[in-house]
This record gives C-alpha cells, structure tokens and sequence, in this order.
C-alpha cells in the first residue's frame, strides 16, 4: 500500500482499478467516479460464491482495507469530441465507467451537444444511481431510456436488451459518438448495430 503521504493515484474516465484485499486475490473494478472528484467511487456487484474482493467486500467479519495496486486500461477520450452528440449504452454494472465518462464532461457540458444514456438491467432492481439520474442528469440535459430484460407485470418501460434501443435514438443524432460498456458479447452486437446504423468505426468508443 501506498504511504499515507504518496501523491494521489490518478485516472482517466473509463479506466479500470485493480483492487487487491487481504489474500482475496486481484480484482479488476472500473472507477464510477469522476477523475476529478476527491473520493474514488466503483460500482461492485455482490458475488458471494467469488473468492476475490467483490465477493469478500460484503463479509462482515473482514477486514476491509482494500488497496489499489494500479490503474489499466483505456480510458473514453471524451475531449476528442466536443461538438459532438453522445451516446451512452451500458449493460449492468458496465455504467460505472461510463458514469465516470459523464460526470468528467458534465463540467464542460456546453461543449458536446446532446447527452443520451441507455441503460439495460435485468429487473428494476438492478437498476444503479437512479436518484442520481432522475435528479442530477435530467437537470444537465440527459436524455434516459431505459430498458430491462426480464420484466414484471408493474413494468411499463421497454423490454429487451439494450442495444435495440438504438434503431430508435441513433438516427436523430448529429455527428454521433457512441460509449460502450458491458459484456463482450453485448459490446460485439451493439458495435455491429451501431456499423449497421452508420456510425464510423472510430465513433465508437469502448474502454478495453
């Protein structure tokens, strides 16, 4: 671990933590926070059958001092695009790198033009940050579709998985730029949905 009087770690929108605790082995977890902000923030989903940190964080009879070992991965280069409308398309804990991305450019929010965030879960249940996206994102101009795979009867909203939430945004979009994040399955069809939509190669970003 780092001493107490060490510079602190820094990061870019997108990249991924390795978090490593007691002997639970190492654990690779997106920052959701932004670079900017004091505190790191990571979306973990609790794994109780998992040997490493994401499943030893929740017992509460560990010790729970975890240390970041390192910073990989490749970050969104959001500031390549300014002008540009943006498109976020997440499945699951994928959000964090993405929140990450969003809250960075929110700070400069007038020089990207219109902020669309997809989000896919499961349930309801699974859904993360939705106070935060119901106050704090509709206020800078964020535009929310989401959608869940296995609804219930008290359902209203779409149905499916995330990408196919495309056909309907994708072409009301100007010099679009796509942000991908969420199985490598899941960023496959939406990297070819989005080819097939038009989008350049180059416009469509993920973060590994």
């Amino acid at each position: 671990m780092a001493p107490l009087d060490a510079p602190r770690p820094e990061f870019k929108a997108g990249q991924v933590a390795i978090l490593e605790m007691n002997d639970c082995g190492d654990s690779y977890v997106a920052f959701a926070s932004a670079p900017e902000e004091h505190e790191f923030e990571f979306l973990i989903k609790r794994n109780p059958a998992s040997p490493k940190v994401t499943g030893a964080l929740f017992e509460p009879q560990r010790d729970h001092q975890v240390v970041l070992k390192n910073i990989v991965g490749r970050s969104f280069s959001v500031e390549d695009h300014r002008g540009a409308d943006l498109v976020f398309v997440a499945m699951g804990t994928g959000l964090a790198p993405l929140r990450s991305a969003l809250r960075h450019l929110l700070r400069s929010r007038n020089e990207y033009g219109r902020l669309v965030a997809l989000y896919g879960t499961r349930t309801v249940e699974d859904f993360c940050f939705a106070e935060e996206m119901a106050t704090e994102w509709r206020e800078q101009g964020v535009e929310l579709r989401q959608v869940i795979s296995r609804p219930k009867s008290d359902w209203r909203g779409p149905t499916g998985y995330v990408q196919s939430l495309l056909d309907h945004i994708a072409p009301e979009l100007k010099k679009p730029v796509a942000l991908i994040c969420g199985s490598q399955e899941m960023i496959e069809q939406t990297r070819l949905r989005l080819l097939n939509l038009g989008f350049a190669p180059e416009k469509i970003l993920t973060n590994y």
